[in-house]
């Protein structure tokens, strides 16, 4: 059972803390036949067996044992996919055309039996951030682009004194910004330009300054949770942007949302998720490439990836 995991550039990850870099070296480790491939190796048809090329690697752990050393690629080779292969689709996001096309040459693998881990289909059909919106008690939210229309949305909600603006498909905070509630409509019609299409409207939720939860599930089972607390006088708890964090369970109103979320993605292939969460409302469902399992390992004193694999093995076997 071959573990093929799709990254982005090496050159482009945080090698300290990557997720997907310290889920291949705890394969590895595990003596799993594991390899990495970038997007330029990626090429499907459809004349009989469909080959790869992928690459070697080498690395290491710091003393912790939890963060990256280093990380490198060594031999390149080609290889025939197999149906006993596991592919991780690990690009990160924007979800643009680019990230589409991706995931559709993905799902031709997947329809000749090849297991691609999250589903191509699911990633497809799940947008991150609305799919938490339609959770039970979910954050009031306007998707659009009409200002008319926003307006009406702002008018209706509680008094408040501010709202976030955010674009629908970017990641890590990006594009996320807080304005007063009274100065708002001019940066919603930039926004909608410089997005090219809808922009999420939001009441401002104060508790995100005590901190945001981030708790990762895989195959339906909570692996870790952590409370990510923002820098003073800051609204973003952004790890790379300074937020602290540590271990944080999970209260039983969060929990049994998480789970009846995740028994949904599973029914469409999609097992590795990271929610986040403030006072108990889900605010973002992480499926496209779900990350800082890193930081929830060294919360929790323990390398959460190895549970992850554990997991993987046993229903595969």
């Amino acid at each position: 059972m071959r573990q093929l995991l799709l990254i982005d550039p090496i050159e482009k990850l945080n090698i300290r803390k990557d997720s997907t870099l310290m889920f291949a070296l705890c394969l590895q480790r595990k003596g799993i036949e594991t390899y990495v491939f970038f997007e330029d190796d990626f090429a499907i048809h459809n004349q009989g067996p469909q080959k790869l090329t992928v690459h070697a690697f080498k690395g290491s752990f710091k003393e912790d044992g939890i963060y990256l050393a280093d990380f490198a690629t060594t031999e390149t080779m080609v290889i025939e996919v197999a149906k006993s292969d596991v592919i991780h689709m690990r690009l990160d996001p924007p979800f643009d055309s680019r990230y589409l096309r991706i995931l559709w040459m993905l799902d031709h693998l997947a329809s000749q039996d090849v297991k691609v881990m999250n589903h191509p289909r699911g990633i497809m059909q799940f947008n991150e951030k609305l799919y938490a919106y339609r959770a039970q008690g979910s954050v009031p939210s306007f998707i659009g682009q009409n200002l008319k229309l926003a307006q009406d949305f702002v008018a209706n909600l509680p008094k408040g004194s501010s709202l976030i603006l955010k674009p629908l498909d970017l990641y890590s905070g990006i594009g996320v910004e807080k304005l007063p509630i009274d100065n708002w409509e001019k940066r919603f019609s930039e926004k909608v330009k410089e997005l090219a299409g809808p922009v999420i409207v939001q009441p401002f939720i104060e508790a995100v300054t005590q901190g945001e939860i981030r708790s990762v599930y895989f195959m339906q089972k909570e692996i870790g949770t952590i409370l990510k607390t923002p820098k003073a006088g800051e609204f973003l708890s952004n790890i790379a942007q300074g937020a602290t964090f540590h271990a944080e369970p999970l209260t039983d109103l969060a929990r049994r949302r998480c789970e009846e979320i995740v028994t949904e993605l599973a029914t469409f292939g999609v097992d590795w998720v990271a929610f986040d969460i403030l006072e108990d409302t889900i605010t973002e469902v992480n499926i496209t490439c779900p990350g800082l399992l890193v930081e929830v390992s060294y919360a929790h004193r323990k390398n959460l990836a190895d549970v992850l694999i554990d997991l993987m093995l046993t229903q595969k076997s």
